[in-house]
């Protein structure tokens, strides 16, 4: 176990950089997918992979070997085996402290930020100079919206961000988010897939903006409008929220006005890029699972030894 018990933990420093630029060759959608899936993969075999070395620590203490009489302590295997069981150890109670630490203040955000908004339907308008639009999730959701805002934008600006922020609530894009941040609790190296999925939601919400009001253009337009307001004197807001403000707002308006970036190469290129990465990830995405599960059914069969030679004797 000792071996297949760090692919797991290491397979992340591999796997997401190539998941982010397979993002990079994908629609936004399919991105999204990508991103999600690679970061509760990654994170879950992490965890299991932590957890399992702590186990195989513990089990090698005669007193937790003896609860309830039917575990025998598993022979142990050196003291490099312990050594990794305490480093484990230490890292699932720091990422599980981490993790309490995150939903309380992140429930604290979203509940003043509510409290702000204050009651009504599913736009709230808050008396703020500072401009500012977001999607607050909830129930209900509701696209909050600052005056500042409002009076940076025309009519037909305000309609297409407001588009887009009811993109992000429809879509419960704030659950992607969410999920991606617990994954880089799990492991270091998934942190950097909070930023390409980031901008895969906003780019989700950019085209849902774009058909809802019929002009891409427009949408741009406004998307622009309202990140150059708010670059002057953006105003606070809860950190797991999407806004139509965030993320590389030239990167997003360009792809609405149909404009490739520099350097993606031509579209058979990408296909065969986007298909060979694809393939490299699920490769590695398996590697990670079948060690976790590898490493599980090895300290299976070593607790079943020690109890078959405690038997014995």
């Amino acid at each position: 176990m000792i071996y297949a018990v760090w692919v797991p933990l290491l397979m992340p420093l591999l796997v997401a950089p190539a998941a982010r630029w397979l993002a990079e060759l994908l629609a936004p959608r399919q991105a999204v997918r990508l991103l999600t899936a690679a970061a509760v993969t990654l994170g879950g075999c992490s965890v299991s992979a932590l957890g399992l070395l702590a186990v195989a620590g513990l089990l090698r203490l005669p007193p937790v070997a003896a609860v309830g009489r039917l575990i025998h302590p598993v022979s142990d295997e050196g003291p490099a085996t312990a050594v990794a069981s305490v480093a484990a150890g230490a890292a699932l109670a720091v990422c599980a402290t981490a993790l309490v630490r995150t939903v309380l203040r992140q429930r604290a955000e979203l509940r003043e930020a509510r409290r702000q908004a204050g009651g009504g339907g599913e736009l709230a308008v808050v008396r703020d100079p500072a401009p500012d639009a977001y999607a607050l999730p909830g129930r209900p959701g509701r696209i909050v919206v600052t005056t500042g805002m409002l009076r940076a934008l025309t009519p037909a600006e305000r309609e297409a961000l407001f588009a887009h922020e009811r993109a992000h609530l429809t879509g419960r894009h704030h659950l992607f988010i969410a999920v991606a941040e617990v994954a880089a609790l799990c492991h270091p190296a998934l942190r950097g897939l909070r930023a390409p999925l980031g901008y895969a939601l906003e780019r989700c919400a950019d085209e849902a903006a774009a058909g809802a009001v019929g002009d891409r253009s427009l949408a741009a337009r406004a998307i622009g409008r309202a990140a150059l307001a708010a670059h002057r004197g953006a105003a606070a807001r809860p950190g797991l929220v999407l806004a139509a403000t965030a993320g590389p707002v030239p990167r997003r308006v360009a792809a609405l006005l149909g404009h490739r970036p520099a350097g993606t190469g031509h579209p058979v290129w990408r296909g065969r890029a986007a298909q060979g990465l694809a393939a490299a990830l699920l490769i590695c995405l398996s590697l990670s699972a079948g060690g976790a599960l590898d490493a599980a059914t090895d300290l299976h069969g070593g607790i079943e030894a020690a109890q078959a030679g405690a038997g014995h004797r």
